[in-house]
């Protein structure tokens, strides 16, 4: 089986978060366990952030066993019809991300309402890129992936 993986979860490994690294490191050593783990272009560049050079990231990714899988068009245009969707519903409210619940918020200040955009078109290309070429995706965000990526299997 091939699981993505999502930045989170990374970063999660990588700065040993105190809240979420040992689910985070369990369940990506029970993914390696079970297949092949694969991250798109999306989760290497938010990663590039988090190193001073290439070389560094091309080993942490090499030491936990992850390849750098491209893109394809069918996952872009699976992106785009996801994101569609998204800002068709998105509306006002805000969306929970753990578990998809949607609520108006009011500013504290002057009680007008609150809806920043939320998601941005690379959690979808994260979405997708895992539901072409995986089939499943390692990662904490799990509201919105089950919402617009409803045959995608998650790993949370």
């Amino acid at each position: 089986m091939i699981t993505a993986v999502d930045t989170n979860v990374l970063i999660d490994i990588l700065n040993k978060d105190k809240r979420h690294f040992e689910n985070s490191d369990s369940l990506l050593q029970k993914a390696l366990k079970r297949g092949s783990l694969i991250i798109n272009d999306v989760v290497y560049a938010e990663l590039a952030s988090q190193f001073d050079e290439r070389k560094r990231l091309d080993e942490f990714l090499e030491d936990v066993g992850i390849s750098l899988e491209p893109s394809t068009r069918k996952g872009l245009q699976e992106a785009g019809r996801a994101w569609r969707n998204y800002v068709a519903k998105r509306g006002r409210k805000l969306e929970c991300p753990s578990c998809g619940a949607r609520a108006l918020v009011r500013c504290e200040n002057c009680s007008h309402l609150i809806a920043p955009r939320q998601h941005i078109i690379s959690d979808f290309l994260i979405g997708s890129h895992a539901m072409v070429l995986a089939g499943a995706l390692l990662t904490r965000d799990r509201g919105y992936y089950r919402a617009y990526f409803k045959d995608l299997t998650l790993f949370i």
